[in-house]
């Protein structure tokens, strides 16, 4: 009789905990767990968390059968787009939070330097939170590239239909544009115009440049796997060129860089030019310890005035040296404010040396071909030496190959860096190199301000020694490239700055990737960018390639098991 009352509360207990696991959701909370927490991840969640919780916890928390039936949807499509929404506000939040850690790291790097802070006043609504509008930005590009896909697909299959013959017969041209195979992919690219919800600046052009860059890499592949750009060997042709490859961009590259570093510096990556200066000894005249202002007080140049004075004799078409040494009271030739702050380098320069520039790149040295020499015994060690710490950091990364094979792992780096070592040494003496050969060979008014490119162009050919295996560094260069050569054009006035084209730019680039992955998804070189292109898509996270091989396998496996 005494054990009666004390299973009561036990019970009771147990039925509270039942009641509260299956109490009813109100609709504020059921919405807000669908677009929270997806059923699969949820079931996770509760596996690996929610179980070692304690009872309190657990018994408030409902199961992850019950949370499937809470936040399934009427319909297909509901779980569809409840999906996109909640993968957007994610992109969201991780946008918005690396954004914002980004800028607060180069803020409290910029402020350790010493450096004054470069952010632009906010003037008015189109400069407040750039980095919430671009969260924002990549949100809605996620969102709305997954509803057009789908939309449009299911809009193609319904037309495809036999029903849907008396609207196909009606309206023949609309009706071949909506059936085309591609058109859900260039329908889906229209997500690319939420781009203008960011800023206008620096950051959404370079995004536009990259995607068109990669796209044209992806498009280029697929031709090349197509046997459109050449007849393979296969099919009796010659097949690809041995020498043909992505190294002739940098020729291009280079020279365009070059010829705005000299004369558009505010066109000009300013990185870019910093790791030049840094690694041009020989041909960038330092100040010397004991260097002294002397009566006159003229500071030592800088290196940026040393390439003004360049660009300075450039438009003077070459003019020749006249050496102070020799002829103390003779007026100095073309005597500018950019060549007189150079004064200090070219006054004692060599008596022997002819030309203005020599005097200005090596004035200690009337040989331009010794200077040539000693520069890669200068810069090369330092080359090699960046390079090797670079590679060698990344290298770590692939630890997994090294301890498999390390003497062909680290045969392969050190052959990368030896090779890329050469390229930028190469690169950098050829450029300056060359304005000595012009000036020796080459009459004065002959493409004085041209002979920049062409220079830059002579030092881009060491690319082919670095051909192999270096596509994406080349392809960097080119996205340099083309957003100085923009930058160029529209401050010269060869053509005009037309708003917002950087997302016309993007909404181009991401139909041909759309069109490129949709034919032929192995020419999107990468398993980590197709399977980005599936989740941008709506596919889900997955390497279209890996599952048709994995497909491929499984189909050889059943035929054989079927003739054993």
């Amino acid at each position: 009789m005494a054990s009666s009352p004390s299973r009561a509360p036990s019970v009771s207990s147990a039925s509270s905990s039942s009641s509260d696991g299956k109490r009813p959701v109100d609709p504020i909370t059921r919405t807000a767990l669908r677009y929270t927490i997806s059923p699969r991840e949820y079931e996770l969640l509760h596996q690996y968390l929610i179980s070692r919780a304690p009872q309190r916890v657990q018994r408030r928390t409902p199961k992850p059968v019950r949370y499937e039936k809470i936040t399934k949807a009427t319909s297909e499509s509901g779980d569809y787009n409840v999906a996109a929404v909640r993968a957007a506000f994610r992109v969201f939040v991780v946008s918005f939070v690396g954004l914002k850690s980004w800028e607060q790291i180069t803020t409290r790097l910029a402020s350790r330097r010493g450096a004054k802070n470069t952010t632009a006043t906010v003037e008015g609504m189109s400069q407040q939170h750039p980095n919430a509008r671009y969260a924002g930005s990549f949100a809605l590009i996620l969102l709305f590239h997954r509803l057009l896909n789908r939309f449009f697909k299911r809009l193609r299959a319904s037309l495809l239909e036999q029903n849907a013959d008396p609207f196909r017969k009606r309206n023949p041209r609309i009706s071949q544009v909506l059936t085309g195979q591609y058109t859900p992919a260039i329908g889906a690219s229209l997500a690319g115009l939420c781009l203008g919800v960011a800023p206008s600046d620096q950051l959404r052009m370079t995004l536009a440049i990259y995607v068109l860059t990669r796209s044209l890499e992806f498009g280029y592949n697929a031709l090349e796997e197509g046997n459109m750009l050449w007849k393979a060997e296969e099919d009796g042709g010659k097949g690809k060129p041995w020498w043909f490859g992505s190294w002739m961009i940098m020729p291009f590259a280079c020279g365009q860089l070059l010829h705005a570093f000299v004369f558009d510096r505010e066109c000009f990556p300013e990185s870019y030019g910093r790791f030049i200066l840094g690694q041009s000894p020989e041909y960038i005249q330092l100040k010397p310890s004991t260097y002294t202002a002397g009566a006159e007080g003229k500071p030592w140049p800088g290196t940026f005035d040393i390439v003004d004075a360049l660009a300075e004799l450039s438009k003077l078409r070459w003019p020749s040296f006249t050496s102070p040494i020799l002829f103390p009271k003779a007026s100095i030739t073309a005597s500018t404010p950019s060549l007189a702050k150079v004064v200090p380098i070219t006054a004692p320069a060599h008596p022997a040396i002819k030309h203005t520039s020599c005097a200005l790149l090596h004035p200690h040295n009337p040989s331009c071909a010794q200077t040539y020499v000693k520069y890669w015994l200068r810069a090369f060690p330092s080359v090699a030496r960046f390079f090797a710490m670079l590679y060698g950091a990344f290298a770590l990364l692939a630890y997994k190959s090294m301890l498999k094979a390390p003497m062909p792992f680290v045969n392969r780096l050190s052959e990368r860096i030896l090779r890329m070592s050469l390229f930028i040494t190469g690169a950098i003496g050829t450029s300056w190199g060359s304005i000595c050969l012009f000036s020796n060979y080459l009459p004065r008014n002959t493409l004085p301000t041209q002979r920049w490119f062409l220079g830059g162009l002579l030092g881009g050919l060491w690319a082919f020694v670095a051909r192999h295996n270096e596509r994406s560094n080349f392809l960097y260069s080119a996205r340099l490239s083309i957003d100085s050569l923009y930058k160029v054009g529209k401050k010269r006035g060869w053509w005009r700055g037309l708003r917002n084209g950087d997302v016309m730019v993007f909404i181009a680039s991401l139909a041909l990737l759309n069109c490129v992955y949709e034919a032929n998804a192995g020419a999107v070189k990468g398993p980590m960018i197709r399977k980005a292109v599936s989740s941008v898509r709506g596919e889900g996270w997955e390497d279209k390639c890996a599952v048709q091989r994995e497909e491929c396998e499984d189909t050889t496996t059943n035929e054989k098991e079927k003739d054993a």
